[in-house]
Parts: C-alpha cells; sequence; structure tokens
C-alpha cells in the first residue's frame, strides 16, 4: 500500500445510538499551504445523543481540536472540510459563513482552553455576557441585564451582580472559565463543545467546572464534546469516549467498556501517562518513545506502528481497519492488547 493510500483509511461509523443530535460521517480536514498537504483529520465518525458526554482524547496534534472547529466553521480558508456532520438532522459541512453564524451560540456552543484569551480586557464583564444575550435574542438592555446575571448564578460566580460591572483581570482563572460558560449558555445551545476548557486550571478548579458541566447538563439536556488529552478526565465525566491518533479515530467504546478493556496500544500507553498514589514517591511516569508522525508525510502502515512494543511487519505496511470488534467497543490495531503478540 502506498503513502497516499495510507492517508486515506477507509470511512467508517461507530455504534447507533438512539437519535443522535449530532452525527459525524467520515469527516476530512486538510490544509494545503505552501505546496504542503496536511491531513489534519483523516476519516472521523461518532454519534452523540442530547444529554449525554462524548469525550475525544488524544496528544496535541491528534487532530481533535480541528475536528470540533471544523463542526462551528471556525477553521482558516486554507482549511478543506469533506465528509459529513448532520446536526439535528441539518448538514453542516458546506453551509456558507452567514448559515453557520445563526447556529454558533444558538444551536452549538464552544468554550475554549485559556479564558484570559478569550475575554475582551477592555470590557467589563457583564456588557461580554449581555452582547452573547442580544445577539440571539431580541430583548432590551434592561431584560439582557437580567439575563446576564441570572447567567452568572446559573454557573456558581460568587457575588453575581458585584461581579457584572468587573473586568476580567479581576477575577480568578476559575472565575473567568465560569463566564465563558455563562456567556456559551446564553442562548441554551442543545450542543456544548468544551476545548481543553480545564486545561490551564488546577486540579480543584478542573473538578468544579466539570461538576459544573454536568449538572448544567443535567438540568438542560445539553450534549456535550469534551476535547482533552487527559483520559483520567474522560474516566471520571465521559459516556463515551474517542481516542484519537494522527487524525484517526483509533479506540471507541463507552467509558466504562474502554477503561476495563483497553485493546488500543496507543489507549493503554495514554492511561500508563495517568499519575496513580500508589506509584512510589518522585518515580517517573512511563513515557512512549518517539514523536507523532509528520501529518504532511504519513508512513505506510499503522501510523502508531513506530512507536508500538507490539508492532509487527504487517503493522508497517497495512492499515488495520477501525471496526468493531467486540459489542460497542471498536478499534484500529492489528495487535491489541489482551491478545498474545
Amino acid at each position: 500500500m502506498s503513502i497516499e493510500e495510507a492517508a486515506q483509511p477507509a470511512a467508517v461509523s461507530v455504534p447507533d445510538p438512539p437519535d443522535p443530535l449530532l452525527e459525524v460521517t467520515d469527516l476530512r480536514v486538510r490544509f494545503d499551504t505552501k505546496g504542503r498537504r496536511v491531513n489534519a483529520v483523516n476519516g472521523l465518525s461518532y454519534r452523540l445523543s442530547a444529554g449525554r458526554t462524548l469525550a475525544i482524547i488524544g496528544e496535541s496534534g491528534s487532530g481533535k481540536s480541528v475536528s470540533s472547529r471544523a463542526l462551528m466553521g471556525l477553521l482558516p480558508p486554507t482549511a478543506k472540510v469533506t465528509g459529513s456532520a448532520r446536526f439535528a438532522g441539518k448538514e453542516l459541512v458546506g453551509r456558507s459563513e452567514k448559515q453557520l453564524r445563526g447556529l454558533r451560540g444558538a444551536d452549538i456552543a464552544m468554550v475554549f482552553q485559556d479564558p484570559a484569551r478569550s475575554l475582551n480586557p477592555t470590557m467589563r464583564i457583564g456588557t461580554q455576557i449581555t452582547e452573547a444575550v442580544r445577539a440571539h435574542a431580541k430583548i432590551d438592555r434592561k431584560a439582557a441585564h437580567a439575563r446576564a446575571v441570572e447567567l452568572l448564578q446559573l454557573v456558581r460566580l460568587p457575588a453575581a451582580e458585584r461581579r457584572f460591572h468587573e473586568y476580567p483581570h479581576q477575577l480568578s482563572g476559575g472565575m473567568r472559565q465560569r463566564v465563558m460558560i455563562a456567556i456559551a449558555l446564553a442562548a441554551d445551545p442543545k450542543l456544548l463543545i468544551a476545548d481543553e476548557a480545564t486545561t490551564a486550571l488546577d486540579v480543584t478548579t478542573q473538578a468544579q467546572i466539570m461538576e459544573l458541566l454536568l449538572e448544567l447538563q443535567r438540568r438542560l439536556g445539553t450534549a456535550i464534546v469534551l476535547i482533552s488529552h487527559d483520559l483520567g478526565l474522560a474516566a471520571s465525566y465521559a459516556d463515551d469516549v474517542v481516542v484519537m491518533y494522527a487524525g484517526r479515530a483509533v479506540e471507541y467504546a463507552p467509558a466504562s467498556t474502554l477503561f476495563s478493556r483497553v485493546r488500543m496500544p496507543y489507549t493503554e500507553a495514554l492511561m500508563a501517562a495517568i499519575p496513580r498514589l500508589e506509584r512510589p514517591p518522585h518515580a517517573e511516569l512511563p513515557v512512549t518513545p518517539g514523536q507523532p508522525p509528520d501529518l504532511t508525510r504519513l508512513p505506510p502502515g499503522c501510523p502508531f506502528a513506530p512507536r508500538c512494543a507490539r508492532a509487527t511487519d504487517e503493522c508497517r505496511t497495512e492499515v488495520p481497519p477501525f471496526t468493531e470488534h467486540e459489542p460497542g467497543h471498536w478499534w484500529a490495531c492489528w495487535h491489541p492488547c489482551g491478545e498474545p503478540s
């Protein structure tokens, strides 16, 4: 098989939950710049039902954030998006900027990693929230003010009325992230994408933000796509998990299934890197050798083969298909964990 063929794995689908709110099928994103082609997302498929949380996990450069921005139409002009992403039965891929602008915030909202960069430092918190409220509802300033304070109370920001008049620099990192969640919830979206939304926070604040998101999910029925490099976060809060590597999904399962029976060596490597209390003090974390592949020159065969201790000649020449090997459990590996290598 040629390198070009290896870069184009066969389209796959994942198990069908009832009435999916979001259905992504064979999503591909490539960037063509200065004569180079980067296959950032290479045939991603998944489904998400209302009220559920899907975690998309992988190292930096695996394609998880690019895939979410493709849904929102937030990629630069150099990006070419193909495949299908149907939200509430409506196709997102190929929509005009004007059409996508009508969906952003109203139906699909995103919480970004760094609230300090996402919030305008020259504007008061309340002004930024009321702008989001009035962008999606024809209400006067007084009603928008009341709604903004209500949202700040909803995300449990202390002294909401006073914080309304403060600037971002007057808030802690956790408070700023709560403000970002309030802005995202301004129009009661059906889908919330949390793109590394807790990465910049300390462990205690991270847990508070995640508990807040799940509480809001229970109250509002919002579906959540949780994008992270942290498998521990997925284990604690997700219903289903997609593990990505080199732009591809390499393992998919309900969280309880995946963490009790890991089959993809890459997933196993990510799990091994999670700090554990039973490890001796100051012990070094296991490290996966090598680096993720160059997405402009994907190797033939399995992209993880150069870093995998279980790799054989077959792994280096043939791309493993991403298929359902066990009920509800999908993976792409010729020699999965739990079987003789």
